[in-house]
């Protein structure tokens, strides 16, 4: 299983290269959380990054749902440095459940990919 997540990996990398106009929006997710973080892979530094723990929120509500809210505080981020278009790099992931939910809240933050 860990090597095809590998292959899946390096076929998407492969494909979404991250410039200083267009960086790269990177998940990551784990059991609890999905982490996202704008990488410009030119220079090689991480422009923004958001977590699912910066979130402040009381009430129980679905992971997904967390990461859709995820996905409009990155796009908010992004917007306050003035990174309108990016390049969606889903990982070893399948675009689906909170990596979907991530990539439609950034989309309705504004950003475009």
């Amino acid at each position: 299983m860990k090597n095809i997540k590998d292959r899946r990996k390096k076929r998407i990398r492969a494909k979404a290269q991250g410039t200083t106009a267009r960086p790269r929006l990177s998940i990551f997710r784990s059991n609890k959380y999905v982490y996202a973080q704008i990488v410009d892979d030119v220079k090689g530094e991480t422009i923004i990054s958001a977590a699912e723990a910066e979130l402040k929120t009381k009430e129980k509500i679905k992971k997904s749902d967390r990461a859709k809210e995820l996905g409009l505080l990155i796009a908010k981020k992004a917007a306050t440095k003035k990174v309108t278009e990016v390049v969606f790099d889903r990982g070893s992931y399948r675009y689906h459940g909170r990596v979907k939910a991530v990539a439609e809240g950034a989309r309705e933050g504004g950003l475009k990919f």
